[in-house]
Order: C-alpha cells, then sequence, then structure tokens
C-alpha cells in the first residue's frame, strides 16, 4: 500500500511540476482596450466609457494613450506606434482620413480620431477573439499518458474483475479470488503508465531550463516533437534594434545616457543599454518617462532627455538625444540579427520561413542575409490565415514571434516560442519562452523534444512488456499482493531510471 501511494503521489507531483499558471493570452490583449474615452461635443469634451462609443462619434486622444475605436484621423498628422499590428517599434506619421486602429498609441500631441467601429468590431476585440479560439483549439490535444490511460485503466479494472469471478467459479472460495484478484489489480497498477509521460517530462524540462528554455504548457514538448516547419517573426525575433552613438560624446555623457536607457523598458532603449554595457550609469535625479516621447533626468543640474526627435525639437523623426540646452543629436537605429540566429537555421533540420509586418526592402534585406523566404506587409489576420494554410497542407508549424500582432498566431500554431523580452499576451500565448538573448539553443530544444516523446513511448513499451510478463503469472495465483506490490514498485524504478536519459541528449 505505500509502495503504491507513493509512486501515484510521484507521478502525479511530477506531472504539477510539468505545468505552470500560464496566463490567458487573449486576457491579456483585453486588457489593452481603453475603458474610457474622451468623446467631443459641441459644448467641449467629456468622458465616457469606450462601450458607449457609437460610429461616427468624434475622440479625443490624448498624447502616449491608446486610440479606443478603429476610426479615421481627423486631425491633420499624427505619429503613431501601431506594433499592435505591424510588430514594429518605429512610430509611423500619419495625415487626415489616415486609418487608425484600436489599442494604437497615439506618439504625437493631443488628436482627434471619427469613429468607424466599436465594441466588440474593434480589431483589437477581434484580434482577442482570434487568440481565444485558437488557444481552445490547443487545449483540445489530447497527450500521449491521456491516450494510454483513456484504454488502460478500465482493462486493468476489468480484468481483475475477470480474476475475481474466474476463481471463485472454479474454487468456490471468495477468500482466495479476492487476493487473486487484489494482486492482478496491484500488478497491473499504471505507476509505472502514469510516469512514462511525467518522470520524461519532469527531466526534459529541467534540461531545457538549465539551457534557457521556459516550458510553459504541459503538452508543448509532444507538439514541439511533431513540427515540421518552422515560421519565424522578423522584428525583435530575428533581428533586434541596434544603435549608433556619435563619436563625440565622451564619458560622463554616455554614463548619463545609460542612466536614462536602463530607467526605461523600449526596446530602443535596452538597445543603447546593450550598447554601453560597461559604462557605470550616472547618478541622475527626477527622472520622469514621457509615455510616447521620451524619459529626461537631471545630472548636476543639467537636464539630459532621451526619445523621438520631434519631442527634443529636433527635425528628426527618430531617436535622438539632448543634453542642457544643446542641439539634440541623432542616435542612429538599425537591426542587427539576433545572438545565435545563423547558427541555429544552419543546423536545423526543418524548413523555415519569415513572416513579418515590414516592408518589403527591411523583410528582404533580413531574409536575403539568413536563406529564408519571406513574407512582407502582413497584418495578424494574414498571419493567422497563413499558418492556417501550412495546417491544412498536412504541416505542423512552430512559430517563433514577440509582438502583440504575433499573439493570435503563437496561440494558433501547433507549438510556439517567444523570446523573453516579447510583450506579455505574446509570452502568455506561447508554449515556450526563451529566457536568454541567444537564439543558438534551438536546435537543442528540437533535439530534446523529440528524444522524450521517443523516452515516454519506450517506457510505454517497458510498462506493456511488464505486464506481459506479470499479469500471467498474477492470473495463475502465483503472485500474492506483497510480491505485486514489489513487481509494480520495481517497474516504475525502471521507468524514472530510463526517463533520466533525456539528460544525455545534446
Amino acid at each position: 500500500a505505500l509502495s503504491l501511494t507513493f509512486f501515484l503521489l510521484v507521478g502525479r507531483y511530477m506531472d504539477q511540476r510539468t505545468r505552470s499558471a500560464a496566463r490567458s493570452a487573449a486576457k491579456e490583449l483585453s486588457a489593452l482596450e481603453v475603458q474610457n474615452a474622451q468623446l467631443v461635443t459641441p459644448s467641449g469634451t467629456r468622458t465616457v466609457k469606450a462601450s458607449d462609443l457609437h460610429i461616427g462619434d468624434t475622440v479625443l486622444v490624448p498624447s502616449g494613450t491608446r486610440v479606443p475605436v478603429d476610426g479615421t484621423l481627423v486631425s491633420d498628422h499624427a505619429w503613431i506606434d501601431r506594433s499592435l499590428v505591424t510588430g514594429e517599434t518605429a512610430a509611423v506619421a500619419l495625415v487626415a482620413n489616415a486609418p487608425v486602429q484600436a489599442g494604437e498609441i497615439n506618439q504625437s500631441s493631443p488628436i482627434k480620431i471619427k469613429a468607424t467601429a466599436v465594441g466588440d468590431d474593434t480589431s483589437l476585440r477581434r484580434m482577442a477573439a482570434m487568440v481565444e479560439t485558437a488557444e481552445n483549439g490547443r487545449n483540445t490535444y489530447t497527450a500521449l499518458a491521456d491516450k494510454a490511460a483513456q484504454i488502460y485503466a478500465p482493462a486493468v479494472h476489468l480484468l481483475s474483475l475477470a480474476a475475481f469471478l474466474g476463481w471463485l467459479a472454479v474454487t468456490s472460495d471468495p477468500r482466495m479470488a479476492l487476493n487473486i484478484a487484489i494482486s492482478v489489480l496491484i500488478i497491473t497498477c499504471p505507476c509505472a503508465l502514469g510516469l512514462a509521460v511525467p518522470a520524461v517530462s519532469t527531466a526534459a524540462i529541467s534540461k531545457l531550463f538549465n539551457a534557457g528554455f521556459l516550458v510553459k504548457h504541459a503538452t508543448a514538448l509532444e507538439r514541439l516533437a511533431e513540427v515540421d516547419q518552422i515560421v519565424f517573426d522578423k522584428t525583435g525575433t530575428l533581428t533586434q534594434p541596434n544603435v549608433a552613438l556619435p563619436q563625440s560624446l565622451n564619458t560622463h555623457e554616455k554614463a548619463a545616457l545609460k542612466a536614462l536607457a536602463q530607467a526605461s523598458d523600449h526596446p530602443l532603449s535596452r538597445a543603447l543599454a546593450r550598447v554601453l554595457h560597461g559604462i557605470p550609469p550616472a547618478d541622475l535625479s527626477s527622472l520622469v518617462e514621457v509615455p510616447g516621447n521620451g524619459i529626461e533626468g537631471d545630472l548636476d543640474g543639467c537636464q539630459i532627455r532621451l526619445g523621438r526627435g520631434l519631442w527634443l525639437g529636433a527635425s528628426f523623426p527618430g531617436l535622438g538625444y539632448q543634453i542642457g540646452t544643446a542641439p539634440a543629436q541623432e542616435i542612429i537605429v538599425s537591426e542587427a540579427l539576433r545572438e545565435g540566429v545563423q547558427p541555429a537555421l544552419n543546423k536545423l533540420d526543418l524548413p523555415a520561413q519569415m513572416i513579418t509586418g515590414d516592408t518589403e526592402p527591411a523583410a528582404q534585406a533580413v531574409a536575403g542575409q539568413l536563406g529564408l523566404k519571406y513574407h512582407s506587409g502582413t497584418r495578424p489576420d494574414g498571419k493567422v490565415a497563413h499558418l492556417k494554410r501550412l495546417e491544412n497542407e498536412g504541416h505542423h508549424v512552430l512559430m517563433i514571434g514577440d509582438g502583440l500582432n504575433d499573439t493570435a498566431a503563437l496561440a494558433l500554431a501547433h507549438a510556439s516560442i517567444a523570446p523573453a523580452t516579447a510583450l506579455d499576451a505574446s509570452r502568455s500565448a506561447a508554449d515556450i519562452v526563451v529566457l536568454t538573448d541567444s537564439f543558438a539553443d534551438l536546435p537543442l530544444m528540437l533535439n530534446v523534444a523529440r528524444f522524450a516523446v521517443k523516452l515516454s513511448k519506450q517506457n510505454f513499451a517497458i510498462a506493456a512488456l511488464y505486464n506481459c510478463i506479470a499479469v500471467p503469472i498474477a492470473l495463475a495465483g502465483y503472485a500474492t499482493p506483497l510480491a505485486a506490490a514489489l513487481a509494480m514498485s520495481a517497474s516504475s524504478i525502471t521507468v524514472l531510471l530510463n526517463s533520466g536519459r533525456v539528460r544525455l541528449v545534446k
């Protein structure tokens, strides 16, 4: 009884270790919805619930806030962060009558838009609905252990009942028939079966965590082992922003910029902090981040600012900095391949392609460098449609992306990965999160997943072989309940030892 309880608890504990409190990506997207909006009326503006807006209403969107509805721009011009749609962090310049979508961020002065879609009809709400549908579809995947248990559990109980009835009919001895039935039930206890997948998963997940991968979903390894096609996002996934500072900067100015960069979570700020690696940050006071524009602080009475050129009073729209009253200086921003991408693609034995919301020239430059097929200018629903086409062709797709525009595709894909720098919704939708900046170990992750599934099937075979030998012995009445418990324990230990071999994968 102790052995039975022990191994059942071990199996359940290991199974629990493979699961995490994964949040719903659809809820993460819903959290981006604006609850209140500034409705423009003849008598001025007034605050109303976004759900109370109607098509044709004019809405005022303050600087640094999200657009509450889909609409068209009424103001003459605007700078909009539409990473939600395209995945690109650079702001887009819009003119009057240009379309804007719910969830995008106004990075310019306050603007007015005329609503064309509200409530459930907005693009953000439709994207959340797509993600929720994809998440529900993923949850229908049946794990190996569940498939086996559907057959094994009822078969064991029926076999034990048959043993009791058979021996009762032959011997007319209820006590002997009951002992044999108990022996059959114990010796066929699905402990080895129950440990077959959790034991391997625990060892595999531990190895992957040490390699920089956080496995979030219980069936992620099984689905990952089945993939035969990889689809990459570009910006933030295959590439990371890179910045080039002017040569004229002295050490004190670099230290001030390092302090500002570390105080912001913007991708360009993180890129600047990487470039200034090794420079100790200055001790700034009065740090203030202006949403959609930049960040500023005070260094010994001198104001230091880092952010959009237009915010700094310069003519360039991109990233720049300003020290005191001196003219703002531009920081050149470019794209660099993520560390380890090229070596990983060289080792991967699966066909890969790139899909991005970025422009054709930008996509072509990266795809040409990596030798990938690519699709540019693709919106979130376009990414979902592309993955559905691949699935309809019989492919099992691994999606790797980081942006809000990738969230629905990550949730829909057979398996999905997001870097640690991805937004919350993308990390929630992904099965696995890459904890390091490098993608060099992607081939290792696939190898571990494949070998884990192989070992799980071997464990099922061990359990089946054990039952083929042990069950006839128990049915013949040659195994006492104690001997049955010892045999059952031995089979479970064998499965555990076999599962540990996943740590040897390179």
